[in-house]
């Protein structure tokens, strides 16, 4: 009669261990149902689920097993395994799965706490963890520390926008961001990547930046606040935003491109979209001049931005036809991603602002990146707590995985 044994070996881990013990495996005739191998500081986790042909064929492999692992020093563990638990095992392949990530300046337990409890609590069965942030010196300051941990979850959620409403609220409570998204052929075959400009690729919003400088900064700002927060149109707040520049120097653009400074992991983000194959372009509500700037910096494919019209050296206080707006953005997203041969799950769109919304619905990963209230709750995922690079992790990169 055959059996089925889970053997679970754990000790210190060392060159030739799997080796060694699939070796007496082999020597036993047995087959391999499942198999799997993590190093966590040096201390080795294996577990190897066999089929051996008969009981007393079993008896002799598993004593040469105990015995390899006591030669290499390593604790042996068997758990014997019933045909009815085992088919019931294969059956559940067919099911969902989810991946859960958690990102954070620092990993606390009460995080992972809060991330498995909420997963259990709606049904779902966590199969993997796994770290994908590098590690962390312990004196890294808490502002430049970097945090990643993934969960592939199997199971179908029982209320999926309950599970992500309390996935948000714990993520706004712990200071954290939780990602929820389906573990999809898409998710490692996306191709293309948007991203809005202001306070996205860059640490300002550039129309604020050039009322300051025609006097009427207080103003403007007042009416970007409010329509980034998805309280007034963009298109009718963009043309009075634009109005108010009127008569303003074009020389002073020069000037303010030279002191926009770029979002944190925005150079790391693009050098690895590039090495990866990505195509990327700026879909923006601000200027071309800005975004050709960018553009030449970061190397990104494609630049949509709006033009300012300029008469003998001033601003008019109009822009050209067409306006880059809401629903401009998701056109033109849905125009790149056909022009590249994808589908639109294999696109990623990242922005801040309710103009932002439509290009995020429609987008494979829609990111909310540092995002106002409305956008963040409103957006498929959201980055609040690390740098753009932190894009790279919803992919399932990891650190080790670049060239930087």
């Amino acid at each position: 009669m055959r059996e089925i044994v889970l053997i679970n070996i754990t000790g210190v881990d060392r060159p030739g261990l799997t080796a060694a013990i699939t070796g007496v495996l082999a020597q036993g005739g047995v087959n391999i149902l499942d198999i799997g191998q993590a190093v966590i500081h040096d201390t080795l986790s294996f577990g190897i689920l066999v089929e051996i042909p008969d009981s007393e064929q079993a008896k002799a492999v598993l004593k040469d097993i105990l015995f390899k692992g006591y030669e290499l020093d390593q604790q042996v563990r068997f758990t014997p395994v019933s045909e009815e638990d085992y088919q019931q095992w294969v059956g559940n392949q067919g099911k969902k799965r989810h991946i859960v990530t958690l990102l954070t300046r620092k990993v606390t337990a009460g995080q992972l706490q809060a991330v498995s409890s909420i997963t259990a609590k709606y049904g779902l069965n966590i199969d993997h963890i796994d770290r994908l942030s590098g590690r962390m010196p312990l004196d890294t300051p808490e502002d430049k520390g970097k945090g990643c941990i993934e969960f592939s979850v199997r199971g179908e959620a029982a209320d999926p926008q309950a599970l992500r409403a309390e996935f948000l609220s714990v993520a706004q409570e712990l200071n954290v961001d939780i990602a929820f998204q389906e573990d999809s052929l898409f998710r490692r075959n996306r191709r293309l990547a948007v991203f809005d400009m202001d306070s996205t690729l860059i640490e300002a919003e550039v129309i604020d930046e050039l009322a300051k400088a025609a006097g009427v900064g207080e103003q403007v700002s007042a009416i970007t606040e409010r329509a980034m927060a998805g309280e007034l149109d963009f298109r009718a707040s963009f043309k009075e935003r634009l109005a108010l520049l009127k008569g303003l120097d074009v020389s002073v653009l020069d000037s303010i491109g030279a002191s926009l400074r770029l979002t944190e992991g925005a150079e790391t983000l693009f050098a690895e979209l590039k090495r990866l194959g990505y195509k990327t372009a700026i879909l923006s509500g601000g200027f071309t001049y800005f975004a050709k700037q960018l553009q030449a910096r970061l190397g990104i494919d494609y630049v949509f931005a709006n033009e300012l019209e300029v008469v003998d050296g001033k601003c008019t206080g109009v822009a050209i036809e067409p306006i880059v707006d809401a629903q401009r953005k998701a056109d033109l997203l849905k125009e790149l991603a056909h022009k590249e041969g994808l589908r639109l799950e294999q696109t990623i769109a990242v922005g801040d602002g309710a103009n932002d919304l439509p290009m995020l619905a429609i987008a494979g990963l829609g990111v909310a990146f540092r995002a106002k209230p409305l956008v963040k709750q409103s957006a498929k995922q959201a980055i609040s707590t690390l740098g753009l690079d932190g894009v790279l992790y919803l992919l399932g990169f990891r650190d080790r995985d670049g060239e930087l």
